[in-house]
């Protein structure tokens, strides 16, 4: 590192050009960013190839359809004359008002599986043109004022299942990514007025937003080196930005604390560059390091929008590393010493609090590591219950024209397992008919119809439409899509959103366990090397599994069982998790909540070097960096907070549960456990064979194995300096 401070310090005007030139491309390409970004998920399962099929001949009859109810006046039935005209009327006036859409209903097929109950009601299911399109509100509306205008004698009701995932999130404004940086950048700020009570409060702000903005960079041209078969999704701009400006702040903030306690220390403004370099710049580097560990284990998993997110998540850390070891630097030492004016806050002593709190910890460690494990246990246990599915239609259906649908939809006999409709393409059409034969003899479902007319003539093959008793995907989906499986002929296809959503759940955690296995065993070989320990880099890795078990726990009872729900966000409860939050939580979590343990141990093991006390080391640690850990988790949490409006219900729980879990994390993990349980282990903290030392390819410090600190074990009782 001091290598790099003295070039950096001897070109200044070269680097700042350069990061200028940066910042300035980036800006111009940044609103460009959107456009590029595809959606979609790519599996190599049976529901994704035969949605590739089914697309081919039939459009968005992979898609949940849209469906109408239509109720038959006071006394009548559906076959009844006057009825029946009405029915084609509305055939019709569907066909004019949306030409591209494909329409299964009573009226084009005589289907009896399209009836109500009592014969006095039918639906009528409509698919979007293309894959990937959904049955928008607007769209639903749109279909629902073209039936009632052609057939104004009959109740219309209209639903989907994106109206009614859109209509549980209608309270919420929409959200952009330049909104919620602002919202972000200003609870960011204030943070930082309070930290360092001088105009460097916006220094870390500005090295934030150079980061974005080349972040921004690196994703558009991201998209242009990224194949086919894994595309970069829109989700990925809202994550990086967000995420990023949390990061790219606490980097920053932690090169500057250091900067100004050396000033402080009467050092001049270079040599006090040179030494935060020395010191913080070294965490940092690491932290980076460990931080892109668990955001590049998530291409291990066989779904090309997590390992999108995962190559582009690379980003958030790398890139925060750099700006705040090249361009900081060159800034601190232009203007550094100006803009810490008026200086309302010391630099360079301890804190008071946490020196107090350090002792309290130290003097009572028993009882704070038990407080601390019974918080994360508790949590981790919420955990267990944890239901990753689709959102059943009953959560989702708050209030509104949408759930009144639903309702009406359920009231007249129809399963709401209609609203995710199966596709099966038949490779002949002539085998339609007798597949639908076979499937309405199968009790998981409601039945089967072989919809006719435009739209639905394939080239010689066939489609019929499954409608299962509960709905695909979701926990109470039961055995529906494996008894269709089961009963379809050789050669058919079953697709459909609810299929695709089932596979994905299953390969995504069915590469979990690898994922876990990467990152715990490759951050314990890091962090042993950087710790120069055995014990420091087993505890954080297990404190770190347990952390993030216990925001899942978190997550659980705020979206699975609605704690909170309608407070924050003015919606109903989920009942469930998103397929992706947890896997994607982990991610990000387990590398950004590590950071917190790299800035705490680096000021722990540095003063134990000078003092020889594991006490004093502790004492030291925490009450130069506990203002700094809490600082710089307030700021992420203002970051993903802001995150967290998005109407994007993954983005959603994804930044709810990483704002949780940063502040869990900080508070109870880094200022609670690692504390009491550093002192519970004594010197065994410091314990490193000779044999792992050159496994782990580690510098000697002067002393031998007989020399090095034992683990206290094997000389005196646990817990005694």
């Amino acid at each position: 590192m001091d290598r790099i401070s003295g070039f950096l310090l001897r070109h200044r005007g070269l680097v700042g050009l350069a990061w200028l030139v940066i910042t300035v491309v980036g800006v111009v390409v940044a609103p460009s960013v959107s456009s590029r970004l595809q959606p979609g998920t790519h599996l190599n399962t049976a529901a994704y190839h035969a949605n590739v099929r089914i697309a081919k001949e039939y459009g968005g009859a992979t898609e949940d359809p849209g469906v109408l109810v239509l109720d038959a006046p006071a006394g009548q039935r559906v076959a009844s004359p006057g009825v029946q005209a009405q029915l084609k009327a509305v055939d019709a006036a569907l066909a004019k008002a949306a030409p591209t859409l494909r329409v299964v209903s009573y009226a084009s097929t005589g289907s009896r599986n399209l009836v109500g109950t009592n014969g006095t009601s039918t639906i009528v299911l409509a698919y979007p043109p293309h894959q990937g399109d959904d049955m928008s509100p607007e769209t639903v509306d749109e279909l629902t004022a073209a039936a009632r205008t052609a057939a104004p004698r009959l109740a219309v009701h209209g639903t989907s299942q994106k109206a009614l995932e859109a209509g549980n999130q209608s309270q919420q404004a929409n959200s952009s990514v330049l909104n919620e940086l602002i919202i972000g950048a200003l609870g960011a700020l204030a943070v930082l007025a309070w930290v360092f009570g001088s105009f460097l409060a916006f220094l870390p702000l500005i090295m934030a937003l150079v980061s974005v903005l080349t972040m921004q960079l690196l994703i558009y041209a991201l998209t242009y080196v990224m194949p086919a078969s894994s595309p970069i999704g829109p989700s990925v701009q809202y994550i990086v930005a967000l995420l990023g400006l949390g990061l790219s702040i606490d980097y920053s903030l932690l090169v500057v604390t250091r900067w100004r306690e050396e000033r402080a220390a009467g050092r001049g403004n270079d040599e006090a560059v040179r030494v935060a370099m020395k010191r913080a710049g070294h965490s940092v580097w690491f932290s980076g390091i460990v931080a892109s560990l668990g955001l590049c284990a998530l291409v291990v998993v066989p779904n090309s929008l997590v390992r999108g997110i995962g190559v582009s998540g690379l980003f958030i850390p790398s890139t925060a590393t750099l700006v705040a070891l090249t361009l900081l630097p060159v800034v601190l030492s232009k203007i550094g010493a100006k803009a810490d004016w008026p200086r309302r806050r010391r630099s360079g002593s301890p804190g008071r609090f946490w020196t107090w709190w350090s002792g309290q910890v130290i003097r009572h460690r028993v009882a704070a590591a038990v407080l601390g494990l019974g918080i994360l246990i508790g949590l981790a246990g919420t955990a267990a219950t944890i239901n990753i599915a689709q959102p059943t239609t009953a959560a989702l259906a708050s209030a509104g024209s949408y759930t009144d649908g639903l309702h009406a939809l359920t009231a007249d006999g129809f399963p709401s397992g209609t609203l995710t409709a199966v596709p099966i393409r038949v490779p002949d059409a002539s085998q339609a008919a007798a597949t639908v034969d076979s499937l309405d003899r199968v009790s998981s479902l409601y039945g089967a119809v072989a919809p006719t007319g435009p739209g639905w003539n394939g080239t010689g093959t066939g489609m019929v439409i499954a409608i299962p008793r509960h709905e695909i995907g979701t926990d109470s989906g039961g055995t529906s899509l494996t008894d269709i499986r089961a009963t379809v002929p050789p050669g058919a296809l079953v697709g459909g959103d609810g299929a695709l959503n089932v596979d994905l759940v299953q390969t995504t955690y069915g590469s979990f366990p690898l994922l876990f296995g990467i990152v715990a065993v490759v951050t314990f070989l890091l962090l042993a090397r950087g710790m120069r320990s055995i014990l420091l880099p087993a505890k954080a890795v297990l404190l770190n599994m347990l952390s993030v078990a216990a925001s899942y726990g978190l997550l659980v009872l705020v979206f699975q069982h609605g704690l909170g729900m309608h407070a924050l966000w003015g919606t109903n409860s989920y009942g469930a998790i998103d397929r992706l939050a947890p896997v994607l939580i982990f991610g990000f979590l387990f590398g950004v909540s590590m950071d917190y343990e790299v800035f705490i141990l680096a000021r722990v093991r540095e003063g134990y070097d000078r003092a020889r006390s594991t006490h004093q080391g502790i004492v030291e640690g925490v009450s130069r960096t506990g203002r700094l850990v809490t600082s710089a988790a307030l700021i992420l949490f203002f970051a993903l907070a802001a995150l967290s409006t998005a109407n994007d219900i993954t983005v959603r729980q994804i930044a709810a549960g990483l704002a949780a879990g940063v502040v869990l994390d900080a508070v109870v993990v880094r200022m609670l456990l690692l504390p009491a349980l550093v002192s519970l282990f004594g010197t065994a903290n410091w314990w490193l064979p000779n044999r792992a030392t050159r496994l782990l390819r580690i510098k000697p410090t002067g002393t031998d194995e007989a020399e090095a600190p034992r683990p206290e074990w094997a000389t005196v009782s646990i817990g005694k300096d």
